[in-house]
């Protein structure tokens, strides 16, 4: 309750807070119009009634599109919280609350991790839908095309909240079916001359340097290329050639001999694995509920090799 005598500053209209946080959101006015059901010059007075308040720019006008000057970076982010925050406590009141959980991740991590444990996350919060969209495009967060996603890289989106679940580590693997058809190779430098599932990824160059071995010059015009570890793995164990993978999403082949390390060279990805989320939805419960299960479950999981060690 304020003071006899002290006035709270009065807050800017709404609609222009609505407009704004949708135009940094997307930096661009015609995007934020799609999405508000309004014109485009709608959404420009709109800006321009909060600039007049604030009295300050909070956008760089560019020909193409627009960029938040550093006030408005700052005023984009609580924003876009408050905006958040609205939208939870309106669910709640009309008892629908935004618990649609769609998660965006990589094959391999679908079928090898999440998959096999996803039920135990229903079981525990049955309130909360899921659904699970498997794509190896970056699905964008921001914009809404999935709720949480799980990304390789080194952590930094802007934007988005990123929680470190482990480290990838490659390295090459054979089975049986390939010894049978094409003998063991006896140092690193015998794969040069074996078939090699996707041989031209880049990341096979990675492993014979990591292996002391010069790297063949890549063709690009021949030969198995599939991109995805759980077809990689699928072809190796048919015998076609030897393969490049995170040996921990296979471990149980690993363990049954059906995927074999001849070497013990491993390269490890630049960055790792990691949860993330837009910041400003931290707090929304199914965000936060799968955050919480994910994490518990990736540190009972994951083997101190590939785990991010204790500060």
């Amino acid at each position: 309750m304020p003071m006899p005598g002290f006035a709270l500053p009065s807050l800017p209209p709404l609609a222009a807070i609505r407009a704004f946080e949708a135009a940094a959101r997307h930096g661009n006015f015609t995007a934020a119009a799609s999405e508000l059901g309004m014109t485009q010059a709608a959404v420009s007075y709109q800006v321009k009634v909060l600039e007049d308040r604030v009295g300050l720019p909070l956008f760089h006008r560019k020909a193409r599109g627009v960029e938040l000057t550093a006030d408005g970076r700052r005023l984009a982010d609580r924003a876009g919280e408050a905006m958040e925050i609205l939208r939870q406590a309106f669910a709640e009141a009309r008892h629908a609350s935004d618990d649609t959980l769609v998660i965006s991740v990589l094959a391999s991590f679908a079928s090898q991790i999440l998959a096999p444990r996803l039920g135990r996350f229903q079981i525990e919060h049955p309130e909360i839908m899921t659904r699970v969209e498997v794509d190896s495009r970056v699905a964008d967060l921001q914009a809404g095309e999935a709720t949480v996603a799980v990304r390789s890289g080194r952590g930094h989106w802007p934007g988005t909240e990123a929680h470190f679940l482990m480290y990838l580590d490659f390295t090459a693997m054979i089975t049986p079916a390939f010894i049978a058809r094409h003998g063991r190779p006896e140092t690193p430098a015998d794969l040069l001359d074996m078939p090699r599932i996707d041989a031209d990824d880049d990341g096979w160059a990675d492993w014979f340097r990591a292996a002391g071995v010069t790297p063949p010059t890549p063709r690009r015009q021949s030969g198995m290329l599939f991109g995805v570890q759980v077809l990689t793995v699928q072809a190796a164990l048919a015998g076609d050639g030897a393969c490049l993978i995170h040996p921990f999403y296979f471990r149980d082949l690993v363990a049954r001999g059906e995927l074999i390390r001849p070497f013990p060279t491993m390269m490890r990805m630049e960055g790792g694995l990691f949860l993330c989320y837009p910041a400003r939805r931290r707090n929304v419960p199914a965000i936060r509920a799968f955050r919480e299960w994910l994490l518990a479950e990736m540190q009972e999981l994951v083997p101190p090799e590939h785990a991010l060690p204790a500060p």
